[in-house]
């Protein structure tokens, strides 16, 4: 029988996979992962290490390093995630072998087992995933005396090469030409299926992928991947914006600037792990509430753990932390440790207050919300004049597409929002000259901040210019 054509690789339902399995007399070959076994066997074992906190955090620590981009790019990241917890945390190899008999009873796709096993011989798994992993869960599953073709662990030539090389290696490549294939994924089994006699590309209802620690609570979670998914939100939004206008607003008035930095950095982990809740609890109240509620369609899909106590342990913690810090490392002053907890309180309860107001009185609490975000330290630290400005002017620039967004009723609007914070700083900080005189703005930090404006507004001011060089062009009758 001659191999399939890629164009003849087609969507086969559940039902006819089963029948074509029934009748097929040739070699079988079947994909592990949402296949056989419904779930993701390398998620499930990440998922296995513990502390799960700690791997939660190596994994992220991973992923911002990327050294994948060295040895195959994203193909080979699994054997990079599944070495670093194997060499870090080695009893998760233990944890996993424990788990798998209960894994294995839950998730194993009991139609697809029970027709390869009514066959005469049996089925070849062919797996991108782990043989250490693979092989125990199999075993579980009542196919530990199916031959596996399965990635080492040793290293990421296999999964650079890809599913079809390793069968043809191991099993040779007339077998393939001669098997019926069974798999979930048209992409990364596409060789494969244009390969054999039979591919049959069928998704199983109950499959699910599910990313490993997503029962591990972590701030900044929620933010990245369901309410500003893809957008980079805690480098763009949070340590640029915000975090960035807290140390140029107030460095220079620091007696130690390194300890000034650590501990604001602290103060900001403790502020956004409760106004992390807010937006949860706004989402919450959108999907209870709201008719059509404007959520990111990761809200439906992803998976994160939103304990209610646990922010703010974590809240405390780093606060706690971060007045120790700034205060040189020596004390904890009860004053300061109850005006940090009462900002917290009240950015809770105002967010609380905001997720239950009508829209149009929303309008005028979202400022209070924003001051929240770009003055919070202040209760602790002391920031220059011009630096007060730039936290205001950053107040406004945020809240003036907010108001045009609900009043407007047209959507959020497609403004320039780090050019509006440019203007609107520049318009404050020449009030502020007027009124307190210009050494009051022309030093290093109202130099530091102008140039911070501008740096964060610098795509939006060659957009800009652009444009006006244009209608310059234009106007003139000048050709381009």
């Amino acid at each position: 029988m001659k191999p399939a054509s890629s164009a003849q690789i087609h969507e086969s339902s559940p039902a006819n996979t089963l029948e074509a399995l029934a009748a097929w007399c040739g070699p079988v070959l079947v994909d592990l992962d949402e296949t056989l076994y419904l779930r993701n066997s390398t998620e499930d074992f990440l998922d296995s290490a513990r502390p799960g906190l700690l791997a939660l955090v190596l994994l992220k620590l991973l992923d911002l390093a990327k050294p994948w981009r060295w040895t195959g790019g994203a193909a080979t990241r699994d054997a990079w995630r599944v070495r670093l917890v194997m060499t870090l945390l080695p009893w998760t190899m233990a944890r996993w072998r424990r788990r798998a008999a209960e894994l294995a009873r839950d998730y194993t796709n009991r139609p697809l087992a029970a027709a390869l096993q009514a066959r005469a011989g049996q089925p070849v798994i062919a797996t991108l995933g782990f043989e250490a992993i693979v092989a125990p869960l199999l075993a579980a599953m009542g196919f530990g005396a199916a031959p596996l073709v399965a990635a080492r662990g040793d290293g990421a030539a296999d999964r650079r090469r890809g599913k079809l090389a390793m069968v043809e290696q191991a099993r040779g490549a007339a077998e393939v030409q001669r098997a019926l294939v069974v798999t979930d994924s048209a992409t990364d089994d596409r060789a494969l299926l244009a390969a054999c006699a039979c591919p049959l590309h069928t998704r199983w209802p109950d499959a699910r992928f599910r990313h490993a620690l997503r029962g591990v609570y972590l701030p900044g979670e929620y933010v990245s991947l369901i309410k500003r998914p893809g957008e980079h939100y805690v480098r763009r939004g949070i340590l640029q914006d915000d975090f960035g206008f807290w140390i140029l607003s107030s460095l220079a008035l620091a007696a130690a600037p390194w300890h000034h930095v650590a501990g604001l950095a602290l103060l900001l982990l403790s502020f956004w792990t409760i106004y992390e809740r807010g937006y949860v609890d706004n989402d919450r109240i959108a999907v209870r509430f709201e008719r059509a509620p404007k959520l990111s369609s990761a809200f439906h899909t992803a998976m994160v753990a939103t304990p209610a106590f646990q922010p703010w342990l974590w809240a405390l913690g780093a606060g706690l932390a971060g007045i120790f810090v700034l205060r040189g490392a020596h004390a904890l002053p009860p004053l300061d440790v109850a005006k940090w907890v009462a900002v917290l309180l009240l950015t809770h309860g105002w967010f609380w207050a905001y997720n239950r107001l009508d829209k149009a009185t929303r309008v005028w609490f979202y400022p209070g919300l924003q001051i929240a975000r770009a003055a919070a330290f202040t209760v602790l630290v002391p920031v220059s004049p011009v630096g007060a400005v730039a936290l205001g002017a950053h107040v406004l620039a945020r809240w003036m597409p907010y108001y045009i967004y609900r009043y407007s009723g047209a959507g959020w609007p497609e403004g320039r929002p780090h050019t509006t914070a440019l203007l609107f700083f520049s318009v404050l900080a020449l009030f502020l000259a007027r009124s307190d005189g210009y050494a009051s703005v022309c030093n290093w930090t109202g130099a530091a901040l102008f140039a911070w404006c501008v740096f964060r507004a610098r795509h939006e001011l060659r957009q800009l210019g652009g444009a006006l060089a244009l209608r310059v062009f234009a106007s003139h009758g000048t050709p381009l």
